[in-house]
């Protein structure tokens, strides 16, 4: 078996930084008329076709003066100018040493962690639509991981094209020498990663493939939204949902698998 994590919302908590700044940034392009709550973002993303944070950005831009009775046609917006205003909030202004957001992130998972899959012979990578550079500061800077299996946004199609995934899967099994339709799991935050998981069913049926959700951290404050959070990853093809990547442990991973192949 092999485990292929999401980075946003499982291995960093993105609360204050990535959907900080989308709401900066469409603040910004609405003339601070229209700033989205997290709760907003979670039901754009919900749609599960809106995980590049840039499009997210442009869509709730677009949606709102929709609402103002503009047509899409009508509204004059300039993508690479919502991208560079977005990095600008999230990477900072200074290229080389990063002094955005980004520097901000809490981690929700530490490197002992992926020590342990190691030990426990459970090969382990990465497949982010987060930019190269972001997901390596936090891999690389952050948790000190050498070099890890990543495929990145600048690497594959958005999700849910499963392209990304299966690239980490042939990477990992070929590092590994492993056969190529050992048992996957992939474990995301939203619909969205669940639906790539789905669609790498239906790419490569031979192959087991076990979607595992895991709660973000600002849904996990309120019980209400925490469980509506849940059936929406349930209902999007997650066969388990945590509240942390922590509670994944080498056992819990096997005991999936086991049960997944059961059902095959």
């Amino acid at each position: 078996m092999i485990i292929v994590f999401d980075i946003d919302g499982v291995i960093r908590n993105v609360g204050g930084s990535y959907r900080r700044a989308i709401m900066d940034t469409v603040a910004h392009f609405t003339q601070n008329q229209y700033r989205p709550s997290l709760e907003d973002i979670d039901q754009l993303k919900g749609e599960g076709i809106w995980n590049n944070d840039w499009e997210a950005s442009q869509e709730l831009i677009y949606r709102y003066f929709m609402t103002q009775g503009q047509s899409r046609e009508e509204i004059a917006l300039n993508y690479e100018e919502i991208v560079q205003f977005f990095q600008r909030r999230y990477r900072g202004t200074d290229p080389t040493h990063w002094n955005g957001y980004i520097t901000q992130e809490p981690l929700l998972v530490d490197q002992v962690y992926f020590d342990d899959l190691t030990a426990h012979q459970i090969p382990w990578g990465f497949f982010s639509g987060a930019t190269r550079g972001s997901a390596e500061y936090v891999l690389k800077h952050r948790l000190r991981l050498v070099d890890p299996v990543l495929v990145a946004m600048e690497d594959a199609p958005g999700k849910p094209d499963p392209t990304g995934l299966l690239l980490a899967r042939q990477q990992l099994t070929q590092r590994h020498g492993l056969d190529i339709h050992t048992p996957v799991l992939y474990v995301g935050d939203t619909v969205g990663d669940l639906y790539t998981v789905q669609q790498a069913k239906e790419q490569d049926p031979q192959t087991p493939w076990i979607g595992i959700g895991i709660l973000p951290p600002h849904v996990q404050t309120n019980p209400e939204q925490e469980a509506a959070y849940s059936a929406k990853l349930m209902t999007a093809g997650a066969e388990a949902v945590f509240n942390n990547v922590g509670e994944l442990t080498p056992e819990t991973i096997r005991q999936r698998v086991e049960n997944s192949s059961l059902t095959l």
